[in-house]
């Protein structure tokens, strides 16, 4: 009996995360792709019904013959989709590298900082989520609009001689989502280096390295899981995002967020919008998988 509650707590362990990604993963995905096989209908919910258990295996399997992948043939016919897309990873990768510039110096000085300093440092990076993220992007909107604070302070000190266009610009949208998902960035990178051994940048200089040479031969390799996991958290969220393109971009700011939101709400056409959620979806994995490679790997050479 003793031997047999360590062994069914250790089980239990195992099994509420699998739980949680079947309940609240697996099962989601698995009615967004039904519903991206079905086809539009003048009906609530607006679609063909599908795998519809109400009538028994017999409704399911008659249900089955219903299937269709004209929606993702749909996606492929028309440019827009593809657009969207190849838009959408762009920003996301442009604003994933510019986080990354902004946020590793400043998780490399937290790190630097004085133990005492390190937990009120850590508190001004996590403070900005205590605020509606939908408030701290419609600040936003007050801050690079033509009469905005920054305009009136770039005009005040003489730098430019009329207002800057920056509000509804792919810039304005840079800027949402790199002060949005900065935090994200910052917080992986900064464990990396705070567990990291300092003894090791100091033997590489009385080996001879400059601090420069040491930095990029010493302390960005072992930071590199804190940057792919910072990149990752950065990246995935950042190319499915609709607040800040819908709120800072504008009409010509492309992303598939918003053709997604449209589609749902505006077109009402719930099959396509579902098979465009199925493929951001697998865009999105492919980061994911390549990311869990990468620390198999590194995990197994380290053995």
């Amino acid at each position: 009996m003793a031997k047999l509650v360590p062994a069914l707590v250790s089980r239990l362990v195992i099994i509420i995360p699998y739980a949680w990604l079947l309940f609240f993963f697996l099962v989601p995905f698995f009615i967004v792709f039904r519903i991206s096989l079905s086809q539009t209908a003048i009906a609530m919910p607006p679609y063909t019904p599908i795998f519809d258990l109400a009538e028994g295996l017999s409704g399911v399997f008659e249900s089955m013959r219903e299937l269709s992948a004209a929606n993702y043939v749909w996606l492929t016919e028309d440019v827009l989709y593809f657009n969207a897309y190849v838009s959408s990873v762009v920003i996301a990768t442009v604003s994933t590298f510019l986080t990354l510039l902004i946020g590793y110096p400043i998780a490399y000085g937290m790190a630097k900082a004085p133990r005492s300093m390190r937990p009120m440092l850590l508190m001004m990076v996590i403070l900005p989520f205590w605020t509606s993220f939908l408030i701290r992007v419609y600040a936003w909107i007050a801050i690079l609009k033509p009469e905005g604070l920054l305009n009136q302070f770039l005009l005040a000190i003489g730098i430019i001689d009329q207002p800057l266009i920056i509000l509804n610009t792919n810039s304005a949208v840079y800027i949402g989502i790199v002060y949005s998902y900065l935090p994200f960035m910052v917080l992986p990178i900064y464990s990396a280096l705070e567990k990291m051994d300092h003894s090791l940048i100091e033997a590489a200089q009385d080996l001879g390295c400059t601090p420069i040479k040491a930095f990029w031969r010493v302390t960005f390799p072992l930071s590199l899981p804190g940057v792919v996991a910072g990149c990752l958290l950065v990246f995935i969220p950042a190319v499915g995002e609709f607040v800040v393109p819908d709120l800072l971009g504008g009409s010509e700011t492309l992303m598939i967020g918003k053709t997604l939101w449209n589609e749902f709400n505006s077109n009402r056409d719930w099959p396509v919008s579902s098979a465009v959620a199925t493929i951001l979806l697998l865009i999105l994995v492919i980061p994911i998988v390549y990311f869990q490679n990468v620390q198999s790997k590194s995990e197994s050479g380290g053995r």
